[in-house]
């Protein structure tokens, strides 16, 4: 789904603070991807924004440009309730985004802690 999608399907992601957990990780193929925790879901997702060129303006300075609301794709990676169980699973993180292959980390820890992908029935 793409970002606007993410939010507009449940309020409480547009309000909650989230927490950002690198914007570094990549893939086998070396796709950029940002790793956040929504705190009032529990929510960890990832977010890829496609390949965007980078343009020059009159005085030299690069800048990307602007990327279609569309083409920003989101998915949940797993859900943790409350910040110090998503830091206790996570730790580490910092370390493991510099790596080949970052996001690989993301999926093993996820399945080594036994995260599940969504929240369980109210």
């Amino acid at each position: 789904m793409n970002i606007e999608e993410f939010y507009a399907q449940d309020e409480r992601r547009r309000r909650s603070e989230e927490i950002e957990l690198g914007t570094e990780w990549h893939d086998a193929a070396g796709a950029r991807y940002e790793l956040s925790w929504v705190a009032d879901t529990g929510e960890l997702y990832v977010m890829s924004e496609p390949g965007v060129p980078m343009t020059e303006d009159l005085f030299g300075d690069m800048y990307r440009s602007d990327v279609p609301v569309d083409e920003i794709t989101v998915a949940i990676a797993g859900w943790v309730p409350g910040r110090s169980a998503m830091e206790d699973v996570l730790q580490g993180w910092e370390e493991a985004m510099a790596r080949p292959n970052s996001v690989a980390w993301i999926t093993e820890r996820l399945a080594q802690r036994q995260v599940p992908r969504q929240a369980p029935p109210s």
